[in-house]
């Protein structure tokens, strides 16, 4: 997860809009999408439908995300068979870039 951060800030400080960016997880959700359902669920998909931030996910989810242009998967958890089938739902909602941050020698066996 804190490589997935550190990339998302990478992507804020080389100029790309926080709303072109979708964050999607396989295993326990980000801290920032964990924290905004606390104010329900209904002002957590607002927040993606309003596109002016980054938008954080469960890959689960990924059917009702829409797409942006850059898109950063973290495998940070979850079932192989979970992990292997975020993968083409990642790269079917990047637009331009999918950026997958993971355990290098996992993300191989996936592949």
């Amino acid at each position: 997860m804190d490589t997935a951060d550190e990339t998302v800030d990478r992507l804020l400080d080389g100029g790309l809009a926080p709303g072109d960016i979708l964050v999607l997880t396989t295993g326990e959700e980000h801290p920032w999408a964990q924290h905004e359902r606390s104010f329900g669920e209904e002002s957590y998909w607002r927040q993606l439908t309003d596109g002016e931030d980054v938008f954080c996910a469960h890959a689960s989810a990924a059917e009702r995300v829409g797409s942006r242009s850059v898109v950063v998967l973290a495998v940070n958890g979850g079932t192989d068979a979970e992990a292997a089938k975020a993968l083409p739902a990642a790269l079917a909602k990047a637009g331009r870039e999918l950026i997958v941050c993971g355990d290098p020698e996992r993300l191989r066996a996936l592949l």
